[in-house]
């Protein structure tokens, strides 16, 4: 993360494993609400100071042989970028708050958010992965933004 400068990066995980999606990130990835899913939260700090957090979830059934459950507080965009059929959906934005809890005191809010499916074509059979990012309050005050 390069606004942080020479500040310490690193991905703090908070949550992983398998669980049923949000109804509405079930539609973004075409599933049905009550089917499981890989649900993954994390941390993105500079100076141990959360600026982002993400949410990622995929179809439990198109995950076989991925290894994403071993990332651990490695970033997903290490895996996700290094594979060469990698395609994009379009990118939304929302001012919502994350709808899943993060570490930090009560002053921490989230100020916008983004979010993407991702597909990984035939070879990896079909795997669409959503990822959500919210960014925080405390990165716009460390990086003295202007008055939101």
């Amino acid at each position: 993360m390069s606004a942080g400068g020479e500040r310490p990066f690193r991905v703090r995980l908070l949550r992983q494993g398998v669980g049923f999606p949000q109804p509405h990130e079930a539609e973004a990835l075409g599933m049905a609400a009550r089917r499981y899913a890989w649900l993954r939260e994390v941390a993105l700090c500079v100076d141990e100071t959360p600026w982002v957090v993400a949410r990622s979830v995929a179809p439990l059934k198109a995950l076989r042989g991925q290894c994403l459950e071993n990332l651990g507080e490695r970033s997903l965009g290490s895996w996700l970028f290094r594979q060469p059929d990698l395609v994009r959906g379009p990118l939304y934005a929302t001012r919502h708050a994350p709808g899943f809890a993060f570490p930090g005191d009560d002053r921490i809010s989230s100020l916008w958010g983004r979010r993407s499916v991702f597909q990984l074509g035939c070879k990896h059979g079909g795997l669409s992965l959503l990822v959500q990012e919210y960014f925080l309050s405390t990165m716009a005050d460390d990086l003295a933004l202007p008055s939101r």
